[in-house]
């Protein structure tokens, strides 16, 4: 987990005082991009971390190893908590860390610090249901990536049931559903993870490629499977102040075109097809106009026929 791997990054540079992104990787068993990223989220994060470039450089805790991490002001100590804090609820090796790291804190900072930590609960389970746990087969992929084996899935995609031998690059959870991006024959491929009905971990290795990097790897698979999703648009008046609803219904897919006079606004609406749109729509009656294309105007006559010939 992330927030475990800042505090052991941490800890590591109060330990040496410096170490390059290779070597905090093989100390945590990731990739040296990985590494890389999260000392520049340190750094970021307004904690003392600076990187020195040339011959015997790397990432240093500034003020050197310090065994009460001096270093850190009290801003930068809540900074770092405000960062791991919200996972340890749902991580007792988080929580362990942020214990760890609480007691090499000065005396002084360590009230502030224990605040910051509680001051955001991340709580994953919807209202009613009983709270949630990482998938087990979500935990054999994250081994399988960290440990950079192949392994060989079975998927079960909306057409057919397939077997695929896959190098796990990296997994991502999108509002409670995981993806799986992975290398193939094929090049780079995305799986939902509830659609793999078995996944075996071999003992063949495979080397991510040097220029990947996860998070815009996934920005890519969005905007691809938003464009997707928006490939028939469609423009539609409706009054300035239903706005807000209008946005519920199609998310990024609803683009405001022109305030106008009368108090109604146009607007951009899209969707796969024009029959998605028509069924998005229908229910707001009246309150709705569309103006083109012409195909969802019919879709929406069509839906209207029907609610009329069965509830007239």
């Amino acid at each position: 987990m992330r927030a475990d791997r800042l505090v052991a990054a941490l800890l590591l540079m109060q330990a040496r005082g410096r170490v390059t992104a290779a070597e905090l990787a093989e100390e945590l068993e990731v990739s040296v991009a990985t590494a890389r990223r999260d000392l520049e989220a340190l750094s970021t994060a307004g904690i003392p971390v600076y990187p020195q470039a040339g011959r015997g450089g790397g990432w240093q805790l500034l003020g050197g190893a310090r065994t009460d991490l001096s270093g850190l002001t009290a801003h930068e100590a809540q900074a770092l908590f405000l960062l791991a804090g919200p996972a340890a609820p749902a991580a007792p090796e988080v929580k362990s860390a942020l214990r760890k790291l609480l007691r090499a804190l000065p005396q002084t900072f360590r009230a502030e610090a224990e605040a910051a930590a509680d001051a955001v609960v991340v709580d994953p389970s919807r209202w009613g249901e009983p709270d949630k746990e990482r998938p087990e087969l979500v935990r054999v992929l994250q081994a399988a990536t960290v440990r950079r084996r192949r392994v060989r899935l079975v998927y079960e995609s909306r057409r057919d049931r397939t077997e695929r031998l896959v190098d796990p690059w990296g997994l991502v959870d999108k509002d409670d559903v995981w993806y799986l991006l992975a290398g193939t024959e094929r090049g780079q491929r995305t799986f939902r993870v509830d659609r793999i009905a078995e996944a075996v971990v071999t003992e063949l290795e495979f080397e991510r490629p040097g220029d990947f990097e996860l998070s815009q790897a996934w920005e890519g698979v969005v905007e691809e499977m938003e464009r997707r999703r928006s490939t028939v648009s469609a423009t539609v008046l409706i009054a300035a102040r239903l706005l807000p609803v209008l946005r519920d219904h199609f998310g990024r897919h609803c683009r405001v075109l022109e305030e106008m006079a009368d108090g109604r606004a146009r607007v951009r609406v899209a969707a796969p097809m024009a029959v998605t749109i028509a069924e998005q729509l229908a229910g707001w009656g009246a309150r709705v106009e569309v103006a083109e294309p012409e195909e969802v105007r019919a879709e929406l006559a069509r839906i209207g026929a029907e609610l009329v010939a069965r509830y007239s």
